[in-house]
């Protein structure tokens, strides 16, 4: 329970953990043919938010004597999260690269579909297509996976800190460490 712990460090393992998690839903949703299914995402994110709740309390429990401030909070569930966004990012280049390079022109034709379906006018859709194809490449999506689960991480961290914050009274605090 020491106070000194670094915060990378103490969090090292939560941020596997939940990167490992995300790399098994992926790894289910993929066997199951439901990589492309947009409702998937609805069920990864409350299993994203209660580890990530309980990868917070975590650190407060073990780290920082039962209290943790706002601050404190927002930047272990950012750490956490980066730990995560990178190992995620890294199995998805696996994947698109190796494990299924298919899956990419799997995603283009889902993303062309969705464009006809609006009735936008021929030229305009191979206009997006060849823009979509050239952002469409394993590294490029590893790299944007990485910013995305940042940003996503980041606003869901900002909301459950609030609720995984515990601040002690320091008065109390100094008088019980003498």
């Amino acid at each position: 329970m020491d106070a000194k712990v670094s915060v990378w460090k103490a969090n090292l393992n939560s941020g596997v953990i939940i990167g490992l998690l995300g790399v098994v839903f992926t790894l289910v949703t993929y066997f199951f043919d439901l990589s492309l299914k947009n409702w998937v995402a609805l069920i990864w994110l409350p299993i994203y938010i209660v580890a990530l709740v309980l990868a917070i309390r975590s650190y407060r429990a073990n780290h920082m004597k039962g209290f943790l401030s706002y601050g404190q909070s927002l930047g272990a569930g950012v750490v956490i999260v980066l730990y995560y966004a990178v190992i995620s990012s890294v199995f998805a280049y696996i994947l698109y690269s190796y494990i299924d390079p298919g899956l990419i022109e799997k995603m283009m034709a889902v993303a062309e579909q969705k464009i006809l379906d609006r009735g936008l006018p021929e030229g305009a859709v191979e206009q997006a297509m060849n823009f979509q194809e050239k952002i469409m490449k394993p590294w490029i999506l590893s790299i944007s996976g990485i910013f995305n689960s940042m940003i996503m991480g980041t606003v869901l961290v900002l909301i459950i800190s609030i609720f995984t914050r515990k601040e002690g009274n320091p008065l109390i605090d100094e008088a019980i460490e003498e």
